[in-house]
């Protein structure tokens, strides 16, 4: 899998450009759907990753690319799922994120703002 660019709300992978978050899940890229932690919004002031959406949890490590400032907020229940899934779960820069993407038994969740 290639990155060839990644800028301000927009990634570019294999030669398709996403303009929206994205999970890659097993060399595959999917849009985040995140309708079900829009409820969250009011609370963090922004629309954060929980456990109520379908995150790629058969992996080894689940890496979250949280914007280019690491604006987005990950709710403590993703990491308690991880902990008792036996995921590793990291939270980093979007930017550094993508240095994972072809890393073994890894699935990534970014966020392209913030």
């Amino acid at each position: 899998m290639e990155i060839t660019d990644l800028s301000f709300g927009s990634i570019t992978i294999d030669g398709e450009t996403y303009n929206k978050d994205v999970i890659i899940e097993n060399g595959l890229v999917k849009k985040r759907k995140k309708a079900e932690s829009k409820k969250y919004r009011d609370q963090f002031g922004h629309t954060p990753l929980s456990p109520d959406e379908n995150i790629p949890w058969k992996c080894k490590h689940l890496i979250v690319g949280s914007g280019h400032s690491s604006s987005l907020p990950v709710m403590e229940g993703v990491y308690k799922k991880a902990r008792r899934k036996g995921v590793e779960l990291l939270v980093m820069t979007t930017p550094e994120a993508i240095k994972h993407v072809n890393d073994p038994d890894t699935c990534l969740i970014l966020h392209l703002t913030c």
